[in-house]
């Protein structure tokens, strides 16, 4: 039998309060992050994570001690073991935190595949995510010599049962609102202009995902792409959240926001949309402010992760079938 891993990545995050510092020093000295050379972006880096512990650390605190990244990420590895069966096996690699990349290398090399899918948690393609994840694991796997062929995901931006599972959680957070008038927001996390001017295409793949979602929903809707988690003094992509709820303050309407870039709930939706931006929402008198659910380990999600796996459309549509029934 076939032996194949799949690896599925994703950023991490502290496990504890001790971890902060270090998670936050991982990140900032990743050259996708900080576009500087290695003498002065090392040092740099232990700068802003000094700086910014403090802050993160109290993110943390809110969520009780820790990020839930890495046990939302397992029970979605979990869900797709179910789905490929026997002949796979799942893996998870985190970028900036435990496990990170080294150790899921040695897991998989000691596994013995026959064949390793990389299959990054980020529906769209950035150089700052996806790619930065790819490198790591190319260094690292020639480094312990793991040398079975290796096939990367690229992104899955308006795959049917990503597309399907989103479209499901609003339109169950939609069904309480009955006439009121709202504007869709669908939040992604920013980027700086300086990456997409070097030809990131992060903004046009987040695009896609939003219009297959609008195309998808089975009624009009007032929407607009939105970008959060902005951070230091460059310019970002735009709107952001915060220009969005301005907007919609002054056009006396709720606010339903739908994050389309995360597939799991971590500080920037349980934190960030949850309590900053809805505290937000109440100092500007906006009616209502409705925030969906990621998609989580939904059926229709995990069906779309296989299928880019195995290539099998028509067993992703019947998965999806099956979840709606």
């Amino acid at each position: 039998m076939v032996r194949r891993a799949v690896v599925l990545m994703n950023l991490g995050g502290p496990d504890s309060p001790s971890a902060v510092r270090p998670f936050l020093y991982n990140l900032f000295r990743d050259p996708a992050i900080i576009t500087l050379p290695t003498m002065l972006r090392v040092p740099l880096a232990w700068v802003i994570a000094a700086r910014r512990a403090k802050t993160a650390g109290e993110i943390y605190e809110y969520l009780g001690g820790g990020s839930p990244l890495l046990p939302n990420t397992e029970a979605q590895a979990s869900a797709l073991q179910a789905t490929l069966g026997s002949e796979y096996r799942c893996f998870v690699a985190m970028r900036y935190w435990h496990p990170l990349t080294a150790a899921t290398v040695t897991q998989v090399q000691e596994w013995k595949p026959d064949e390793v899918i990389l299959l990054p948690l980020y529906p769209q393609f950035s150089t700052t995510t996806t790619a930065s994840s790819f490198r790591a694991w190319h260094a690292e796997a020639a480094r312990q010599g793991l040398s079975a062929p290796t096939r990367e995901i690229r992104s899955y931006p308006t795959a049917s049962g990503l597309i399907a599972a989103l479209v499901a959680n609003i339109e169950a957070g939609l069904a309480s609102l009955r006439d009121r008038p709202f504007r869709l927001l669908l939040s992604a996390h920013g980027l700086p202009l300086k990456i997409v001017a070097a030809g990131d295409p992060y903004p046009e793949e987040v695009r896609a995902t939003a219009q297959a979602i609008v195309a998808a929903l089975p009624f009009p809707v007032d929407w607009t792409v939105c970008y959060q988690s902005r951070v230091g003094p460059l310019a970002w992509l735009g709107p952001s959240v915060d220009d969005e709820l301005r907007r919609a303050a002054c056009d006396g309407i709720g606010v339903v926001i739908a994050p389309i870039a995360f597939v799991s709930e971590h500080s920037e939706t349980l934190v960030e949309l949850d309590r900053d931006y809805r505290r937000v929402a109440e100092e500007l008198h906006i009616p209502f402010y409705e925030r969906i659910p990621t998609v989580g380990a939904n059926p229709r999600f995990i069906a779309a992760l296989a299928a880019q796996i195995t290539g099998d459309v028509d067993a992703e549509a019947v998965a999806m079938a099956a979840a709606y029934r």
